[in-house]
């Protein structure tokens, strides 16, 4: 009788639009994981403070935001429509209003504030309890995961990056402005990597995937090599 392998964690971390969630989800749906969108829950609390008045044009009311934190609470449902998990915040399904560009606009702000890493990362552990899950983020498998059994950390050229998020805006009838898209992207990068709390960078133990130039079928391709090679080993 072939022997059942065991669930493992799964990190998926990189920069912004190079495909972490399609990614991530795939993978998830390839194994029957469970899949976990860290930044959706960062999303979902710079909508929270946007809606307050905590946040605006890149600048955090820090103070504020990190005392309305219990008021916030994230969790994953099911959706019908895609198949896979939405976001909710206190109830509300938020998956599109997360999304627009003044959520990503003033999302790196809030992500930098320590106190909220901190009480993300408690309940993204709390979700990942258990094994069979893939995590996408930023510090997925630096901070929150950093015993992770498989740990991809992804990226892509900044201009492949910016016409990926450009047509996405587009194909979801978003306003779009390929200028404003990398602006955008270049500043996460520079906030993401320079941040003292969490910053963004590859594990040591993290396999690089730059998938600049691969369909998504390729790198799935990918995946199955690499994770069919960790799970034999271990």
């Amino acid at each position: 009788m072939k022997k059942r392998k065991k669930k493992i964690i799964i990190t998926v971390d990189g920069y912004s639009s190079c495909g972490k969630s399609t990614f991530a989800k795939a993978i998830a749906t390839e194994l029957g994981y469970v899949y976990i969108d860290s930044g959706a829950m960062y999303r979902a609390v710079t909508l929270f403070a946007l809606r307050r008045g905590l946040v605006a044009g890149g600048v955090a009311d820090e103070q504020r935001i990190l005392e309305v934190m219990p008021e916030i609470t994230i969790t994953f449902k099911p959706d019908r429509e895609t198949g896979f998990s939405a976001t909710y915040l206190n109830g509300e399904k938020v998956e599109r209003e997360i999304r627009d560009r003044e959520v990503s606009d003033n999302v790196s702000p809030v992500s930098t504030i320590a106190g909220v890493r901190a009480r993300l990362v408690e309940l993204q552990r709390a979700m990942g309890k258990g094994g069979g899950v893939v995590m996408d983020g930023r510090d997925i498998g630096t901070v929150v995961f950093p015993d992770a059994e498989l740990k991809i950390f992804m990226t892509a050229r900044p201009e492949v990056r910016a016409q990926r998020r450009y047509l996405e805006l587009v194909s979801k009838g978003m306003p779009a402005d390929f200028g404003a898209v990398m602006r955008n992207i270049t500043e996460r990068d520079r906030i993401d990597s320079s941040r003292e709390a969490s910053p963004l960078r590859k594990a040591d133990d993290a396999v690089e995937l730059d998938n600049s130039d691969m369909t998504p079928e390729e790198q799935i391709i990918w995946f199955r090599k690499l994770y069919k090679k960790r799970t034999d080993e271990s």
